[in-house]
């Protein structure tokens, strides 16, 4: 033991002293109490003054180190030092990070070994110990692999001074001297242990060993077997159940989760429990959106192929048939896909550990685990590990209120459990408060490291991070960096982000375009470092444009509304043509990222850009029946607009909730905003749009049975739509007259109309307004064509609503012609519909005709069923 200050030696005074100190720094920050303190001091028979003695040794101690490193609360004593200043704690920081040569470089013999030692310290030195020669294995194994054999054959020979039977040690010495062409000197260290183990212990020496030595006689010395695992945290916590399933015999295993989940430490410490029972070797590749013919390469290189063949399927074959002969362990570490994975398995008695931010589950008979944040028993167990279990439960509401301020993922408690251990002085509740107020600053390690990546960015690459960061977790097509910026192909930007870590690439989403994600504790760092509001306006703005784009290339668009007054930023035509080729498809896989685009800018108090962008998604929302997101974007727009003094956006969000009411058959609410915003849109004098809202009032009135006053509003709607030269508001006024006219029996208007919307629907190129009429012009012609046309039209456009009540009408004009089973199909259909969407009013008439179907065809039982539970759901209908 050695203490140094300002590089000169510290005398301490008096062995009991020394050792009272070697006591104390085994425990460093923690109480160790009184009584084991004598313990160690007087192990054999203590002296009736040891309590007072102790008392001494200890004011020794503060004058030869100073007052303020040793405390005492009474009950024993603790010694608190800087951060680096222990190279014990120093040596187990740098085995954590795998840099094996920097912490054996601390290591100078047996620790303590100048004092007498104590059964006390035994608990932290033979891990201690069990750390070094762990580490000493993993370095022995990188220099083989890297043509080190001398300095492979050094450090073996002084473990095994240490370890003068370990078998697996010499096995690495004999087949490291043959590898440097040291033959003779290999066979000689093979004598040697023979002899040893012979003589000594009465034993021949292991399989392995002979093995070693008879490669060696045939003059086929073997390139070592590959143990690439990375090292495992000695704190790790929790997992048992993921374990378990790791333990038994598998294929393949894939773990998934969220960033910070722990995969890969699963997966790191689930191998090295496997690693025996595979002696052939451990492979780990890093996949990390990686070709799989370079992975193969260099899985290839390590089992000792220079040059691989030149194809992937080459590679993929030479793989296998190597691991045929020798299976191995192989680890995957952060795979993208499946097709990333299939050319890297082994296909025989190897295993494969798999880890993936997503779940990947089109490998046959892959074990599937998902791993989520850790128990609360877990997290608080893995806190314990390193910060004491003493102190956790001592404040154990304080604790428990720290794993989940971390969201119980380990690589959060890990962070605020360092920040914990260099502050023994702190309550548990001084940093429950500070993770209140600010999660990140206090997670020391992840902040520096942030912020020695931002002294390297250029300034636009820094205003990205932020401008992203305010965008949330959700993961971001590639233009939204272009925007960010104001500059198209900002590619460069996105490229060194990536590159540097602080950029994810998630992949490709099905319109073609990479996603990109800020990692969550780089987002947070990113804020804290200052956001572009100017770059997330601009953002907004290409949200905006892009939206319109796309609902203007959709099948119908009927009622849009739009933000006229919020600010637009336009990628090239050519991008803007080619992610909306497919418009439905563009808004499927944009569709969570508008969500959080409503929100972020009804957050930034960005009103116009709120409810443009919401009243944008209506065409596609409303073609879908994504009534939940129809309903939850508008009311975050609803209320930035009336925050602002927005009375348009304010009257187009309630237009839109209107009609969410409408479909889910909430009248009275449907009414009340239908009636909000057309006082609204008639005070600022938009005659469309308080047109779209009276076709509202009609829609309910229609609902209702109130056909003459529904008449009376799609009337009044019309003519407006005529003022105003809206010729797709006009098509669906005259379809909704002649619905009307139908229902109530004047079918010469019903006629009339219907016409004159089919004939607006067919020149304005109009499919689904098409199809609407169709659908009444079978109901009024009884013509079954019409109804298919319908439902091919409606099908086609993936409009399922509109679809059921396409089944519906077609199914009563089959049920009229006696053709039950067509029918009572068709009915089933729309009914499973009209159900997934909560559509009460066309669920209870599905299920009204298929009980009267039923009753048509004989089958009473049945028809009393479902004309009974028809009556159910009508009562629960508004009157």
């Amino acid at each position: 033991m050695e203490v140094r200050s300002s590089g000169r030696s510290v005398r301490i005074s008096g062995k009991k002293p020394k050792i009272l100190l070697a006591t104390l720094l085994l425990d460093t920050g923690r109480i160790v109490g009184a009584d084991q303190l004598v313990e160690v001091l007087w192990p054999d028979r203590p002296p009736r003054s040891a309590q007072a003695n102790l008392r001494t040794y200890v004011s020794s101690l503060r004058t030869d180190l100073g007052a303020e490193h040793l405390r005492g609360d009474g009950s024993g004593y603790a010694i608190d030092v800087p951060d680096g200043a222990l190279d014990l704690l120093t040596f187990e920081e740098l085995v954590a990070q795998a840099r094996f040569a920097d912490a054996l470089a601390l290591w100078r013999g047996a620790p303590l070994a100048d004092l007498p030692g104590s059964p006390f310290w035994d608990r932290r030195l033979e891990p201690l110990n069990e750390v070094r020669l762990r580490a000493a294995e993993e370095l022995i194994g990188q220099r083989i692999e890297c043509g080190d054999h001398a300095g492979a054959i050094t450090q073996l020979r002084g473990l095994l001074v240490e370890h003068p039977y370990r078998e697996d040690l010499w096995s690495r010495l004999v087949l490291a001297l043959n590898r440097a062409g040291r033959k003779a000197e290999a066979l000689r260290a093979y004598a040697t242990i023979r002899a040893q183990l012979v003589d000594e212990l009465g034993v021949e020496p292991g399989a392995d060993l002979r093995r070693a030595h008879e490669s060696i006689l045939a003059d086929e010395a073997p390139p070592a077997a590959p143990r690439q695992l990375p090292p495992h945290l000695p704190d790790f916590t929790g997992r048992a159940d993921e374990l378990a399933l790791l333990a038994k015999p598998f294929s393949i295993a894939v773990i998934s989760g969220s960033p910070g989940a722990g995969k890969s430490a699963l997966a790191v410490h689930a191998a090295h429990a496997l690693r025996d029972d595979f002696p052939g070797g451990q492979l780990y590749l890093d996949l990390d959106g990686r070709e799989p013919a370079d992975l193969l390469a260099e899985a290839l290189r390590a089992l000792g192929v220079e040059t691989a063949p030149p194809t992937i399927h080459e590679r993929s074959a030479l793989f296998r048939s190597m691991l045929a002969k020798q299976p191995m362990l192989v680890l995957l570490d952060d795979a993208l896909d499946a097709a990333q994975i299939r050319p890297l398995l082994p296909g025989n008695e190897s295993a494969v550990i798999v880890t993936s931010r997503r779940r990947i589950t089109e490998l046959p008979g892959a074990v599937q685990i998902d791993l989520g944040e850790l128990s609360a028993h877990d997290a608080l167990t893995l806190l314990g590990r390193i910060i004491g279990t003493d102190r956790v439960s001592r404040e154990h509401d304080a604790a428990l209120a720290i794993v989940e301020a971390c969201g119980r993922l380990p690589v959060a408690v890990r962070s605020a459990g360092s920040r914990l251990a260099g502050r023994p002085g702190w309550s548990l509740a001084v940093l429950r408060e500070r993770l209140e107020d600010d999660r990140l600053s206090e997670l020391k390690e992840v902040r520096v490291c942030f912020d020695r990546s931002y002294r390297h960015l250029p300034d636009e690459a820094a205003r990205t991070l932020g401008t992203l960061g305010l965008l949330g977790a959700l993961a971001q097509p590639g233009w939204v960096v272009d925007a960010a910026l104001g500059r198209h192909r900002a590619d460069d930007v996105t490229d060194l982000l990536v590159d540097v870590n602080l950029l994810e690439l998630v992949g490709t989403d099905p319109v073609g375009q990479p996603r990109y994600r800020v990692p969550e504790l780089i987002r947070r760092h990113a804020l804290e470092r200052g956001s572009d509001r100017t770059g997330l306006t601009r953002v907004l703005a290409a949200w905006t444009a892009t939206t319109e784009h796309a609902m203007a290339r959709l099948p119908t668009t009927v009622f849009s509304l739009t933000a006229a007054r919020a600010p637009r930023w336009r990628l090239p035509e050519q991008t803007l043509d080619r992610l909306t080729s497919d418009p439905l498809g563009w808004f499927e896989a944009e569709h969570e990222t508008l969500v959080g685009a409503v929100s972020v800018a009804a957050e930034m108090g960005l009103a116009e850009s709120a409810w443009g962008l919401a009243a944008a998604m209506v065409p596609y929302l409303d073609l879908h029946c994504h009534l939940d997101t129809w309903e939850r974007t508008h009311t975050v727009a609803l209320g930035a607009a009336r925050a602002s003094g927005d009375t348009y956006g304010e009257a187009a969000m309630l237009r839109g909730l209107a009609q969410v009411s409408l479909y889910q058959d909430r009248y009275e609410e449907s009414i009340d905003g239908f009636t909000r915003s057309r006082r609204l849109f008639h005070d600022l004098g938009d005659l469309r749009a308080e047109a779209t809202s009276i076709c509202g009032l009609g829609a309910v009135s229609q609902f209702r049975g109130r056909h003459a006053q529904s008449l009376g509003h799609f009337k009044r709607a019309l003519a407006m739509f005529l003022a105003a030269d809206d010729p797709h508001g006009e098509a669906f006024a005259r379809q909704a007259i002649g619905r009307v006219c139908l229902k109530s029996g004047d079918l010469a208007l019903a006629s009339e109309s219907l016409g004159q919307a089919m004939q607006l629907a067919q020149e304005l190129g109009d499919a689904h307004r098409e199809g609407c009429v169709c659908l009444q012009m079978g109901n009024l012609h009884k013509a079954m064509s019409f109804h298919r046309h319908a439902l091919d039209i409606f099908e086609s456009l993936g409009d399922r609503h509109c679809g059921a009540y396409a089944l519906q009408s077609l199914a009563g004009l089959q049920a009229a012609r006696g053709e039950w089973a067509p029918a009572s199909a068709g009915l089933e259909r729309s009914l499973e519909i009209f159900q997934a969407l909560g559509d009460r009013s066309g669920a209870a008439s599905s299920t009204q005709m298929l009980g009267e179907v039923h009753h048509s065809a004989g089958r009473t039982g049945l028809a009393l069923d479902y004309l009974n539970h028809a009556n159910v759901l009508r009562r629960s209908l508004p009157a």
